[in-house]
């Protein structure tokens, strides 16, 4: 790229407001039992779950695709400050040659009697491994807000 041109985006951010307490919200991203109900693009399911909310400990996320082999996501607890922060980093067990860990931070605040919700996860390699996230995630945020009401 030379000067002057723009340089790809490397950094997502969703919003998404939910009509419950942080406190609920902050669970459904902790514990195993909630995180199985909403996490993932629409059609896919939790196959298989390690996940223990401390710093400094690893998770390990086993994802079944409506067609095809299950694949795992895994990362490390980086921030876990109920209900008001999370970071965690994010990789693919056997990534695409554009993937590279990324770190997952979710903001939550208080929003009359909901909660606004800001996810932020960076850096991208490619602009095509972004959209690939950012529709991952608005899917889980929408399965989100249907599993919590």
């Amino acid at each position: 790229m030379g000067a002057g041109e723009p340089q790809p985006a490397t950094r997502l951010r969703l919003e998404r407001t939910f009509p419950v307490p942080p406190e609920r919200v902050f669970a459904a991203f902790v514990e195993s039992e909630q995180l199985r109900l909403w996490f993932g693009p629409m059609g896919f399911e939790v196959a298989d779950l390690l996940l223990d909310a401390v710093e400094g400990s690893d998770y390990r996320i086993a994802i079944q695709p409506p067609e095809g082999e299950p694949f795992d996501i895994l990362g490390t607890f980086r921030t876990v400050d109920p209900p008001r922060l999370l970071a965690f980093t994010f990789c693919y067990e056997e990534p695409d040659p554009d993937d590279q860990e990324t770190l997952v931070t979710v903001r939550l605040e208080p929003a009359g009697e909901g909660t606004q919700v800001a996810l932020e996860q960076a850096r991208f390699k490619t602009a095509a491994r972004l959209a690939l996230h950012r529709d991952g995630w608005t899917d889980s945020l929408e399965r989100l807000a249907q599993a919590l009401t």
